[in-house]
């Protein structure tokens, strides 16, 4: 019997396994251990945790830790499966208001960090609803409820959530500030968690409830966490060095730099509620949530360089802390609080931000008597300015990640006419692909795989109930990522599975044009995203098409697939692109019902090269994915001189760049998708 398999023999067995390795831990605190492990997402190698009870276990310790945790993920699913009803959830989390004086409650989809991703334990309005989206809120009265959803999850909210439960709006055209001031009674308090909203949002929150003649109440503690059963308790995933080989500048480096800026604003510490921020700053990396290598926790940054952090102590991998050196302290998380407090009793000038930081923060450190200065995460800019280090991480990423990708497109391109490809297989056997590259750790995010209409809904995301077949005469859309030691890629492709329509090759060759657009464009220093954006559209434009989502978005260092300040998108954006910044060049079109395109590279921004004549700083894009692009798709006739030069140039590079790092076949048929356009 191996390992993986063997049967938990019990606690006694388990502490006297441990007691013969030395460690320190009884039974009950690896049975709190491992809850925390099941808490976070499942890696690529399961196994990661068994370092923060042991660094070499024994055969028969693993074999025990392991079956612990298959027991308990067993307990798990046996548990959530006997969760109470949404009606039930529903009518408890109304007692529980009802009990502490309120009578509503708001129930944002987010965590205490306000971020893209969340762990099971703050999947409070996926418990509360069954709503699964990514991006959504709740507010529950006494008497009614309702849902916020955007477009992307129109069809799935109403066939998750119970509609004689809760009514359904737009999350932008009715946000649920507007029905709050309207279906809010008076003299009502409507309740909220100060860890979930930033101030703004709270503003917002606050007029809306004064409108309707009520008023906003902070909560002490989240009334969805009285009511939950089996509530997840916060993940424990390792939390380990990044080296300085990927991430080019040592952290002491960093802290120095960024304290000497806190220091010329007599600022005396910033506080850092983004864990890709502190990931950065530290040089660090965890798996506390899907797809983004980051380790839960807050930070308070001092003008002296030093460091309090603010994380659970068990996840920190033997020998970590030492490798943080003496001015990185590390602290329990739930220390945070008096933290603040003890900035305010000094009357310290500390720094904050208020889009990202919860007004918690805000409310402890004013409370306390600190000077609050709001301004944007110090880490933010230069964590999107990447270094060189990290930009030759990248291209080297790229370049396994185009690989990988390419052997993909060939196979779909070979099979999928016949009808034997769904889109679930194509996402699995793409991940597969990855997962043979160096340093592959992670997809940056769960695989667009879009055949057909499904194609045409922007942020698809396929299941056993939607996933279909991939058919000829219909375009695929594959939009992916992976996760690397030295880099995070992000790439769409759109293919003819068999022969496209004329209006198809007219609508991509549109979105090429956009691409390649955006791809050439020379622009001064200064310069923001929001000011390229209509290059991307203006081929669509002129046939009256358009797209609803943002051109480009910044993306990190093995870090977060999206990442700011950076963007390019219609929203007006006043943060200049600088050289080293990531971001991508997607432009897209969407045909409800009937297919979607996208064509989506990463580009470095980079000083342009020649015309020394020039006035000004000029700044470019170099190009970093390397992938073909579909040849199929492409109408000629539509495109300049300079676009079809411009689209051989690219398709020589990917040729000379992927081919020595294919088998035959697959080059073979590279040859073919590359070929050049001009005659």
């Amino acid at each position: 019997m191996s390992q993986r398999t063997t049967a938990y023999r019990g606690d006694k067995a388990l502490a006297e396994l441990l007691a013969q390795a030395g460690v320190a831990l009884d039974s009950a605190a690896v049975r709190a251990l491992v809850a925390g492990v099941i808490a976070a997402p499942v890696g690529e190698d399961p196994a990661c945790w068994l370092e923060l009870v042991a660094v070499k276990p024994s055969a028969a310790l693993e074999a025990q830790l392991l079956a612990l945790e298959a027991e308990m993920r067993a307990e798990r699913l046996a548990q959530a499966a006997e969760a109470p009803s949404a009606p039930e959830r529903l009518a408890r989390l109304r007692a529980e208001l009802a009990c502490q004086g309120l009578d509503g409650f708001i129930v944002p989809r987010g965590d205490e960090h306000q971020g893209e991703y969340v762990p099971p334990r703050a999947e409070r309005l996926a418990w509360l609803t069954g709503f699964t989206g990514s991006a959504g809120a709740a507010v529950v009265l006494a008497d009614k409820a309702a849902i916020f959803v955007d477009g992307r999850y129109t069809l799935q909210v109403r066939a998750q959530v119970p509609g004689e439960l809760f009514s359904f709006h737009h999350l932008v055209e009715e946000p649920p500030s507007t029905w709050i001031a309207g279906a809010l009674g008076k003299d009502a308090a409507l309740g909220y968690d100060p860890w979930l909203h930033t101030p703004s949002e709270r503003e917002r929150y606050a007029a809306a409830a004064a409108k309707a003649g009520g008023s906003l109440v902070a909560c002490a503690a989240n009334p969805i966490d009285a009511v939950w059963p089996g509530q997840p308790p916060p993940p424990i995933a390792p939390v380990v060095p990044h080296p300085l080989a990927f991430a080019g500048k040592a952290s002491a480096e960093k802290r120095a730099e960024l304290a000497a800026t806190l220091a010329a604003e007599a600022i005396d510490a910033a506080v850092l509620t983004a864990p890709d921020s502190i990931a950065w700053l530290l040089n660090v990396r965890g798996g506390d949530v899907p797809h983004t290598p980051l380790p839960l926790s807050f930070a308070l940054l001092g003008a002296d360089g030093s460091v309090e952090l603010f994380c659970d102590p068990r996840k920190l991998v033997p020998g970590l802390a030492a490798q943080l050196g003496n001015a990185v302290r590390v602290r329990p998380r739930e220390e945070f609080p008096s933290a603040l407090d003890e900035l305010g009793r000094g009357k310290k000038r500390v720094a904050a931000d208020p889009a990202s930081a919860a007004a918690f923060i805000f409310d402890r450190l004013e409370r306390a008597g600190a000077e609050i200065v709001k301004r944007p995460d110090p880490c933010a800019l230069p964590k999107a300015c990447k270094n060189a280090v990290e930009l030759a991480g990248t291209r080297a990423a790229h370049l396994r990640d185009g690989a990988a990708l390419t052997r993909f497109l060939a196979w779909i391109k070979a099979e999928a006419p016949a009808g034997g490809v769904s889109e679930v297989a194509a996402a699995e056997r793409l991940h597969r692909l990855r997962r043979q590259g160096e340093h592959f750790r992670d997809l940056s995010f769960s695989t667009i795989v879009g055949s057909g209409p499904n194609g045409a809904i922007v942020h698809y995301r396929v299941s056993a109930a939607s996933d279909r077949r991939l058919a000829p005469g219909e375009l695929f859309l594959v939009d992916s990522g992976a996760q690397y030691l030295d880099g995070t890629t992000d790439v769409t492709r759109t293919l003819a599975i068999g022969a496209p329509s004329a209006e198809m090759r007219e609508r991509f060759t549109r979105v090429l044009k956009g691409h390649i657009a955006l791809a050439t464009v020379r622009f001064p220093a200064g310069t923001s995203g929001s000011q390229l954006d209509v290059l991307a559209r203006a081929a669509l434009w002129q046939a009256g098409l358009d797209y609803d989502h943002g051109t480009g978005h910044g993306v990190g260092s093995y870090l977060g697939v999206h990442e700011g300040p950076q963007r390019i998108s219609k929203i007006p954006n006043t943060v200049a692109l600088k050289p080293g910044m990531i971001v991508s060049n997607e432009p897209g079109y969407y045909k409800t019902g009937a297919y979607g395109i996208r064509i989506e590279n990463l580009v470095a921004v980079v000083a342009a090269g020649g015309n020394g004549a020039g006035e000004r700083e000029m700044l470019a894009f170099e190009t970093l994915t390397l992938a073909p692009i579909d040849l199929d798709l492409v109408e000629p006739a539509l495109m300049s001189g300079g676009e079809i030069a411009w689209l051989d140039a690219y398709h020589a590079r990917v040729r000379g760049s992927l081919a020595p790092l294919l088998d035959r076949e697959t080059g073979r048929w590279l040859e073919a998708a590359t070929r050049p356009l001009a005659g």
